[in-house]
């Protein structure tokens, strides 16, 4: 498994992996709701990942494995992540992790004191498991089903 930054010409298949991603495991945020997931892949074009690659505002990152991309991150440099899917045949196998801690060390390194996302249902315990803490009141009524998290890059304080 190699985690690199992602390129231009790699923008068809980081959206596949997108869109598959969503459709497959992400059942429990868009439950096959046909609108739902057509509103989420809207911007899950080979056009919009290459314009991400391009942006000179974010970090997107590829995980490749066997010469395939099976991973994609992204983060803002603003301290949000903005990526983090695993192509359904790559799951439970430490790809998101590596993603994310890629992700954490680039935006440390940026100097962010804090990290936000918005998790879907489906990782949401993922994203427990890794450190973070939901960053305001759960709205059940949530169309997009977004959970905004967020965890502190800065030093623990002294209980």
């Amino acid at each position: 498994m190699l985690i690199r930054p992602a390129m231009a010409a790699d923008a068809e298949e980081a959206a596949s992996v997108l869109r598959r991603s969503i459709c497959d495991l992400c059942l429990s945020d868009h439950s096959g709701d046909a609108e739902t997931l057509a509103q989420w892949l809207a911007n899950k074009t080979p056009e919009n990942v290459r314009a991400w690659i391009e942006a000179p505002d974010r970090f997107i990152v590829v995980v490749e494995e066997n010469g395939a991309i099976i991973g994609v991150g992204g983060a803002s440099h603003s301290g949000e992540i903005t990526l983090n899917y695993v192509a359904p045949e790559a799951r439970f196998r430490g790809v998101s992790k590596a993603i994310l801690k890629s992700l954490e060390a680039y935006l440390s390194l940026l100097g962010c004191p804090e990290i936000t996302l918005t998790s879907t249902k489906a990782a949401r315990t993922f994203y427990i498991a890794m450190g973070y803490e939901d960053a305001e009141a759960q709205d059940a009524s949530n169309a997009q089903g977004g959970l905004p998290m967020r965890k502190s890059l800065g030093p623990k304080e002294a209980s």
